[in-house]
Order: C-alpha cells, then structure tokens, then sequence
C-alpha cells in the first residue's frame, strides 16, 4: 500500500465514507472518476491525460486505478489502493476496464459517473459502452468537487501554509518591479520563492503591465517597465496541490489619484464583504457588497465577473485553472458554510486586491494577510 507524504490513510478512509454515502444515495453500484482533482483527493494520486485513466469505486468490492503501464509504479508509491490494472500506450484501456469490474461482479452494474467530466469525451463514452454492454451509466455529477468544498483540518493547514508563500512571493516579486525590470524577472523571483518556502515547483499565477485596469489576465511581456506601469501580480502557489492566492496591484511612479480612490474603496468594500462570511450566509448576499458598491462608486458601469470562487486542491495536468464549484454572483443562492475557502478578488479604476479566505464557525479567517491597497515603488 502507497503513502502519501502529507495525508494520513485516516484521512483517506473518511472521504471514502463520505463518498459512499452519495454513491449510496445515488444508487450506483460502482463510481468511476477520470478527473485528476478527483482522482487525486480520493486516491491520493493523479496523473495526466495522456493517455485514459480512472478511479473505481465499488460499494462493496476493491476499488482500483487503471493506468498506463508507465505510471504504475509511482501510483502504487502514492496511492492506498493496492490494485493497479495496467495497459500499454498503444492498447484501448475500455477492454481492461470491462475485465476489471467482471472480475468484480460488475459487468452490468449501475456505474455513476460525471457527465460532464472533462476527461470523457464523446468517443470515450462510446467505446465505454461498447465494452460494458450490460452496464447502466448513471450521471452523478461532481461528486467529489462537491464533497471537497469542507476542508479537513489537515487541508486548511496546507492552504494556511499556501497562503504564507503567496504573500511572500508577492512582495519579493514585486519589490524587483522597477523601471527597467520586466515581468519576467516577477514571474521568476515569484516562482523561487514558492520553491525555496516549501512549495510546489508551479506556474506563479497571472504577472502582467498595463495602464488602464482591463488587463488582469494578460500575457507575460519581455518589454522593459517604465515609471507610470502598473504591474498586476495574481500569485498561486501550491503545497501538495493545495493553492491559495493573492492579488495586488504595483504601480511604479506616484499612483494618480483615481487609482488611489479606488484602491480605497475596494479595500473598503471587500473588508465588508469578507466581514459577511459567516456559516448560513447567502453567496448572492456577500456578492452585491462589492458588485453593488462598485458600480454605485462609478468604478465600473458593469460588473460582469464573479467575486470569489472556491479555493483547495488543483491537479497539476488539469485544464481549470481555477475551481468554480461554488462561485459568488448574483444569482448564487447557496449558503457559505464552516470548512470552506474561497478566493475573493475585485478589480476597478485601475486597481486590484484579492485574498484567500476561510470561513469558521467563528467567522472569516483571512489566510493572507499584505497590506489591503497598492504597492507603490517610487
């Protein structure tokens, strides 16, 4: 059996029962998760889709990964599950599939999936059915996105630890953001720090110049800064998977007075928005704080972005770059409960701030903690 460097087999075994008891619920006899976020929290592994591969879930029998035969070895190093069916690069993986769960009894069983998991494609799908005539596919949805929205303890503690890494990354990035410095230079004082604290060796998240304030996820430019840039840094850094992430704004130069109103009144609204999540709030509530606040300040005519979005595990050969499973607009009716941590951010005039945020039965928990406003390099 594998061992995860971070995670107990304890805490293994309690989101296998919690997912058992939606399977439970759904009533499939077996579950079958291709996404690697998904992967990766119930198993303690994931890899790239390279090439097909999947975690099984019986109610009842041993549960399995299939894999390339390339990737079984270090699947079996990191993972608790012991059976590791295997195909060549070259080979269909849905034959090895099928003799796997016949060999379990579950050839026409009822198999849940995520419809609208990005790791099935329409042919895929096709040739699953074909190899498992027998089966009945059910669409369980986002299961696992679903039940990773409450944090263990032992999670919080890697987002409490990514949120020490974002902060100082951000301000060693941005203390090299000088006239005549470039974004590059940003983007790699940023990504050594996140190495050299302990984190994962990842992308730093969105650095881009700009003047005006559309630019948030622009492209990474080679152009040499210069006095009156504002250099726009979203950092993401990672432990073990875990990100949190934070979003300021450097202007070189004196900022211009509306840059500097709004900062002001960003902070400001976004310090009332977080002051609002608590267990039992509504998302739609906490989000017109700052939509509302926003446009009535003249900032924006429209707020067509969302205003936070969850924050937690993200795959390292995963297409999102973000987890959208609950998000803030104003339609979001759902409730904020205890164990959940988002990524609260708001852009306007010229200026940007984000933090990661986690709400306690107490009350919000600010996991980041830089001064809410610009940096200024003179």
């Amino acid at each position: 059996m594998g061992r995860h460097p971070y995670f107990t087999h304890t805490e293994f075994e309690v989101r296998l029962a919690r997912l058992k008891a939606r399977m439970a619920a759904a009533q499939v006899d077996v579950a079958l998760f291709d996404e690697i976020e998904a992967m990766t929290w119930i198993s303690g592994f994931g890899s790239s889709a390279n090439r097909w591969r999947c975690v099984a879930i019986p109610m009842s029998a041993k549960p399995f990964f299939l894999i390339r035969a390339l990737d079984a070895s270090v699947c079996r190093e990191r993972s608790w599950i012991e059976d590791v069916p295997t195909y060549r690069d070259w080979e269909d993986p849905m034959p090895v599939l099928a003799r796997t769960l016949a060999a379990r009894g579950l050839a026409s069983a009822r198999i849940g999936l995520d419809f609208e998991s990005y790791g099935m494609s329409v042919r895929r799908f096709a040739a699953m059915k074909t190899a498992l005539p027998d089966a009945t596919f059910i669409d369980i949805g986002a299961v696992i996105a679903e039940l990773r929205l409450i944090k263990s303890p032992a999670e919080i503690e890697l987002l409490r630890r990514a949120a020490r890494i974002a902060d100082q990354a951000l301000l060693n990035a941005a203390e090299v953001c000088r006239p005549g410095g470039t974004q590059r230079e940003a983007a790699k004082v940023a990504q050594m720090t996140f190495v050299e604290m302990g984190g994962d060796p990842y992308r730093p998240g969105p650095i881009t110049a700009g003047r005006g304030w559309d630019f948030l996820h622009g492209h990474l430019g080679d152009e040499p800064l210069a006095k009156g840039d504002v250099v726009h840094i979203e950092l993401t850094p990672r432990i073990h998977g875990y990100s949190s992430r934070v979003m300021r704004c450097v202007v070189l130069g004196e900022p211009e007075p509306e840059r500097l109103r709004a900062a002001a009144i960003l902070a400001e609204l976004q310090d009332r928005q977080i002051a609002t999540m608590k267990p039992g709030t509504r998302a739609t509530d906490v989000d017109a704080i700052l939509r509302d606040g926003v446009i009535a300040a003249g900032l924006r005519s429209t707020y067509d972005n969302i205003t936070a979005y969850t924050l937690g595990l993200y795959g390292d050969a995963g297409p999102r770059t973000s987890d959208f499973t609950r998000i803030f607009h104003p339609g979001a009716e759902w409730e904020l409960e205890a164990g959940m941590v988002f990524h609260v951010y708001a852009s306007a005039g010229g200026a940007a701030l984000s933090e990661s945020v986690l709400v306690t039965e107490n009350g919000p928990e600010l996991l980041t903690g830089l001064p809410r406003g610009l940096l200024v390099n003179a």
